[in-house]
C-alpha cells in the first residue's frame, strides 16, 4: 500500500515539474512568446505562430522574414493594451480580435497603418499574475483543421465552434519571458 501511494504521489511530483514555472509577473516592457496550455491535447505546450494575419498552433513554418534568422515562434510585447509582434526594425504588426457575431472570435494582425476590420477590438489584452494572457478577461480557443495542419487561435466569444469549425478546445496562453527577442515581419 505505501509503495503504490508513493509511487501516484512520485508521478503527480514529476507531472507538477513538467509545466511550465511562473517567475512571476513579467516586466511591463517584456518581449514574450506564448504557449498554449490545455493539458492531453495536441496543442499542450505549442507555441504560437503568425502568419497569413493570423495566429495559429503546430503550424510547420512562420515564412517570417526575421534579423536573427528563423523563428519557430512569434515574438509578442504588450504597449497601452495593445498586443503587437515584435519587430526591432521593422513596420508595427498589431493584434485584433473580433467578438461580434460576424467575427465570432476571429484572432488576427494588421500591419503598419492598415485599419482593422469593422468590429475589431485593438486593447485590452493583458497578462494576469500567472502570466496568462486575456482580452478583457476572455481566455482562448483553439481550432483544428486549420492551414497546413495547423490549429488556428480565436478569442473565446461565447461561440465554442467559431466559423463552423469542430473540434475546437479552450487553452490557456501563458506567457514565455524571451530574454533575446527575434524581431520578425509576418506574413499578411
Amino acid at each position: 500500500m505505501f509503495f503504490k501511494t508513493f509511487a501516484a504521489a512520485s508521478l503527480l511530483l514529476g507531472a507538477t515539474n513538467a509545466l511550465p514555472q511562473a517567475e512571476g509577473p513579467l516586466a511591463s516592457d517584456a518581449k514574450f512568446s506564448l504557449m498554449a496550455l490545455r493539458s492531453a491535447s495536441e496543442v499542450h505546450f505549442a507555441g504560437f505562430k503568425a502568419a497569413k494575419s493570423s495566429i495559429f498552433l503546430n503550424l510547420p513554418s512562420q515564412g517570417a522574414s526575421c534579423d536573427a534568422g528563423d523563428a519557430e515562434t512569434a515574438t509578442f510585447y504588450l504597449k497601452d493594451g495593445g498586443l503587437y509582434l515584435y519587430a526591432a526594425s521593422a513596420t508595427p504588426q498589431q493584434l485584433y480580435a473580433d467578438r461580434s457575431g460576424m467575427g465570432q472570435g476571429k484572432l488576427g494582425y494588421t500591419t503598419g497603418a492598415q485599419p482593422a476590420p469593422t468590429n475589431a477590438e485593438r486593447t485590452g489584452f493583458a497578462l494576469d499574475e500567472n502570466n496568462n494572457l486575456t482580452l478583457d478577461g476572455a481566455s482562448f480557443l483553439a481550432c483544428p483543421n486549420s492551414i497546413d495542419g495547423a490549429w488556428s487561435v480565436w478569442v473565446s466569444a461565447g461561440v465554442e465552434q467559431p466559423a463552423g469549425n469542430q473540434g475546437c478546445l479552450g487553452i490557456s496562453a501563458r506567457a514565455v519571458n524571451a530574454p533575446n527577442p527575434n524581431g520578425c515581419v509576418y506574413t499578411e
